[in-house]
């Protein structure tokens, strides 16, 4: 446990060392650009609130890394959701909580001024079994596009899948998403930002198809200990569109740890 502990401190330490050139406003901005040549490491909770009758609550723990390669030109972005779902036809009690289904993408980013962008293919993994997930294995394109004027950060991210193979008697898969995002940099590693996911299911009924979300919050990028970037964000949102059967508002907790590749290349 020791030996453990020493090396955390001296990661820790190396990593403030190699970080001094790197302000905590330059952090922040690059904190809210999705293609940075930065490893992320975020850890989002969405608590969706008011399902059913009964106003129950499904928690979403997802931790999502995201790793450059080839010196940004390769952006890849695993999501791996930690579920709690509830009993929606009683006023207590769980149903299931454990890992759904896997989210695995890649951005390939071509070099560009001013106007950003990356794509690359989205991939979704049967990893959740049948009461967490899909049980289906789905493929789809996705985007990425981006501008930062100053001290803006504006851009937006859309994906959509479909079901490729899987569970014959489940049913098919063909959703698509969009997450908008706006971030303002205040200073002192201070921002405001709203990022709002819309989804679409384009196997349900019209009137049941959609999620749209309205908000937003703010954050703050702080050295943990002198030396650590650590990224703390929290915004609230309305569904103003939802299925009947849907959640009405949502509250996002993000804690996300901030690596630049710098580190993989000095001593």
């Amino acid at each position: 446990m020791k030996k453990i502990l020493t090396a955390a401190l001296i990661l820790v330490f190396t990593i403030g060392i190699l970080n001094a050139q790197q302000s905590q406003e330059e952090l922040s901005a690059a904190a809210a650009n999705p293609l940075a040549d930065l490893m992320s490491f975020p850890f989002q909770n969405n608590l969706n609130m008011n399902y059913g009758e009964h106003n129950r609550n499904v928690n979403v723990l997802n931790i999502q890394p995201v790793i450059p390669l080839f010196k940004g030109k390769l952006i890849t972005r695993t999501i791996m959701p930690i579920v709690r779902i509830p009993d929606f036809s009683n006023e207590s009690g769980k149903l299931s909580s454990g890992l759904s289904d896997m989210v695995l993408t890649g951005f390939y980013v071509p070099e560009s001024k001013g106007l950003m962008w990356g794509f690359g293919p989205v991939f979704e993994l049967p990893t959740g079994g049948s009461t967490r997930g899909t049980q289906k294995w789905s493929v789809g394109p996705s985007l990425v596009v981006m501008v930062q004027p100053g001290d803006w950060t504006v851009g937006g991210l859309i994906n959509n899948v479909w079901s490729v193979a899987g569970k014959s008697h489940r049913d098919d898969v063909n959703h698509m998403m969009v997450n908008l995002f706006t971030t303002r940099q205040l200073g002192g590693g201070w921002y405001v930002n709203s990022s709002p996911i819309i989804t679409a299911d384009w196997t349900a009924d019209s009137k049941d198809r959609w999620i749209v979300p309205l908000g937003g919050g703010g954050g703050k990028l702080i050295m943990l200990g002198g030396k650590l970037p650590l990224n703390l964000q929290s915004q609230l949102y309305y569904n103003v569109v939802r299925p009947d059967f849907g959640p009405e508002w949502q509250w996002r907790v993000q804690a996300q740890i901030l690596l630049p590749t710098s580190i993989l290349k000095k001593n």
